[in-house]
């Protein structure tokens, strides 16, 4: 039998983050020498190891719970100290919290029992300083020996990064054999109804680190909500809590700061991720987008170099300190990779999205020759084959084969199963393209630069291309295919994909209603959320990365697509097996779960590699809330419109401290649906909502 090397699961483990440190061990604390259990710094674990004993016996757990936005309180036990009684007499807990430059740990010991305690608590150590891609690829690091000098200190070092680890009043035993499994150790001697708290901490000095955790609070208000549906405000509060964890900025560039996309394995600047995070977060202030937005500005693309992806007026897709090799796929990705077909539109979208949401002239008139600059992209390299479609080949063999969001290998399948070849053309792509040439067209024209007729007639075009390629016979009528190949064959699989279109302009308003009743089928939307690939697809599979799984963000832009454009019984839909699975989850979104039918189990199935917390996961709570509230700004415009999808199915909302050109908003929704807004701009006008919309039995669509 071959043995492979398989990524280490993550699903039961328990997690702490403040960017760019992060901690995963297990639900009693233990960090052991394992698969990805480890604390990690700007892509390296500090440490592979931290093994709490007493008496060299390891604890019972009883709990664990969070203690505090970036740590986590484990409770255990040592029965056999203390009164021999069927009461536990003798209790620990361990506080432990992630810091921006590593993490601490606090033993609370506490003795009830009417007779003194003595012990020895002990805490094992080790540090590999495996990169990333390592852990993720299930290879074994060797762990390095540690120094030693002062009392309480351990240090250890290697490729530039320094660890230090710090215990007052602990004995240090790194000798000999203990070199690479150091431990820290405190007799503690209790009287009857004692207590004591020992501390350890890890430090980290990591001066070529690409990523740095900015100073300060977060750069977006805090919202306050109450609501019917409890489980709206425990999501909403988890989530920013989480977010605030993934906080980053560039090294040497605290200001701008950004959302890391995710623990443990994309703790750092990606362009998708980040940029999608950063939208969905635009009800609570724009200072995220604009950082965002500048950060990817100054490295966007200048030169084309087939090697990493770069093209002029290209959006980076990744940026790590090196380059990650991962020889059982054969990626080799360069430290700033640029593969990802589309960043850039989305980085557009996002600045258009920030100017309605009243981001300053003055912020974005720096960003104006960087919008030309991705426009261009959009016209003279999107396109390689000039047939007005945007598509992605890697040409290096190294790269991401797959270049939406949707990465993996076998993400893009035929109805049959069979998998498509690249060239690929995305069918969301052409979505954003469109979106993106609309809104940097209205860009150009509000601050007087030329070219908008241009990328309006751009937009035309796409959208007619689209309509006469894309659509295609499925089981509940046209359908919009998942892509093209190569031959420009229809990817006839029914997919989630179609949802990112509604919103887009691409389709006219008869296709977005078939759109949304091909998104409401419990083939699509039987789960806990929307499934990425139909259940009737020979593909599917509810374990799959991308085909059959429910990701989290995914349901979240389709939901808020169906509410923004009327189908609130869709978008009601998908928002219950939201909130279901964020209970299921206890408020902490993974990245991913599995696809499985409700019916067939009471709580969703675990994807067990999912990264969790994750920032459009998270950030997707923001999202939900606006479909709840229904609050739609165009400052620019001088409107604003109120279509709430709370009311009579999702209960009553109202939330206050939701940001309008920096104006602190309430908007509060009564169980009838009705909906008022105070705290606007004057400047604001309100407009009728949008009607409910109803799917069309016969759809006049194109075949």
């Amino acid at each position: 039998m071959i043995e492979r090397q398989l990524q280490p699961l993550l699903h039961e483990l328990v997690g702490v983050v403040l960017a760019p440190t992060s901690a995963l061990g297990d639900a009693t604390g233990q960090i052991r020498p394992t698969g990805v259990h480890g604390v990690f710094h700007a892509d390296a674990r500090v440490l592979s190891r931290a093994e709490l004993r007493v008496d060299d016996q390891e604890l019972e757990g009883l709990t664990r719970g969070a203690d505090s936005p970036h740590g986590a309180r484990f409770v255990g036990l040592a029965r056999w100290l203390g009164d021999p009684t069927p009461d536990p007499t003798v209790r620990v807990d361990r506080l432990r919290r992630a810091t921006r430059d590593g993490l601490t740990e606090e033993l609370r010991i506490v003795s009830t029992a009417t007779v003194a305690v003595r012990a020895t608590v002990s805490v094992d150590l080790g540090c590999d300083l495996a990169p990333i891609e390592v852990v993720k690829s299930g290879r074994a690091a060797t762990p390095l020996e540690a120094r030693t000098g002062q009392p309480g200190v351990l240090t250890w070092s290697a490729g530039g990064i320094s660890v230090t680890v710090t215990a007052p009043g602990a004995d240090v035993l790194a000798a000999d054999e203990r070199a690479a499994a150091p431990r820290l150790a405190w007799p503690i001697d209790l009287p009857p109804g004692g207590g004591t708290v020992l501390r350890w901490q890890v430090t980290v000095e990591d001066p070529r680190a690409v990523v740095v955790g900015p100073a300060g609070e977060p750069e977006w208000a805090r919202p306050e909500v109450t609501a019917d549906d409890r489980r709206i405000v425990r999501l909403l509060d988890r989530s920013l809590d989480d977010l605030r964890g993934l906080r980053l900025a560039e090294t040497g560039r605290p200001g701008d700061v950004f959302l890391g996309a995710g623990v443990p394995w994309f703790l750092t600047l990606f362009g998708r991720d980040s940029l999608w995070a950063a939208r969905m977060m635009l009800p609570l202030g724009t200072d995220l987008a604009a950082g965002t937005l500048r950060v990817l500005a100054r490295r966007q693309g200048t030169r084309v170099d087939p090697s990493t992806g770069e093209a002029p007026g290209k959006i980076l897709h990744e940026l790590r300190r090196h380059e990650v090799a991962l020889p059982e796929n054969g990626l080799r990705l360069p430290p700033a990779y640029y593969g990802t077909v589309d960043a850039t539109m989305l980085w557009v979208n996002l600045l258009h999205d920030a100017w309605r949401w009243g981001l300053p002239a003055e912020q974005i008139e720096p960003l104006l020759p960087h919008l030309e600059a991705a426009l261009r992209w959009l016209g003279e390299h999107a396109d390689p084959d000039g047939d007005g479609l945007v598509e992605y080949v890697d040409t290096t063999g190294h790269g991401l084969s797959n270049q939406g969001w949707k990465d993996s290998g076998d993400a893009v399948r035929f109805r049959d199963g069979s998998l498509a070849t690249a060239p690929i053309v995305l069918a969301e792509v052409q979505g954003y393209a469109h979106e993106a040439a609309v809104n940097g067209a209205a860009l150009l024209d509000a601050f007087g630069r030329p070219g908008g007729d241009r990328w309006r007639d751009h937009a035309a075009t796409l959208a007619r291309r689209f309509r006469e390629s894309f659509w295609v016979d499925g089981r509940y009528g046209p359908q919009p295919a998942l892509a093209l190949d190569r031959d420009k064959r229809p990817v006839d699989s029914l997919t989630s994909n179609i949802g990112h279109l509604l919103g887009t302009g691409l389709l006219t308003v008869e296709e977005e209603a078939q759109v949304a009743r091909l998104l409401t089928t419990d083939t699509l939307a039987g789960g806990f959320g929307l499934r990425t690939m139909s259940t009737d697809d020979a593909g599917f599979s509810p374990l799959s990365y991308h085909c059959g799984s429910i990701w989290t963000h995914d349901t979240a832009i389709v939901l808020a697509g169906l509410a923004r454009s009327g189908h609130r019984e869709g978008a009601l839909g998908l928002a219950e097996g939201l909130l279901a699975a964020a209970e299921a989850f206890d408020y902490r979104m993974p990245e991913l779960h599995g696809g499985d039918d409700r019916v067939l189990l009471d709580r969703p199935v675990p994807y067990p590699a999912a990264c969790r917390p994750q920032a459009w996961a998270a950030a997707g709570a923001v999202l939900l809330l606006q479909a709840a509230t229904g609050l739609y700004p165009d400052v620019p415009g001088g409107t604003v419109r109120l279509t709430p999808l709370a009311g009579p199915e999702l209960g009553a909302l109202t939330v206050t401290n939701l940001r309008v050109a920096d104006n602190a908003v309430r908007v509060e929704v009564d169980r009838t649906g009705e909906a008022t807004v105070t705290g606007l701009p004057t400047r604001l006008t309100p407009t009728p909502p949008v009607p409910t919309q109803r799917h069309p039995t016969t759809p006049s669509l194109p075949r």
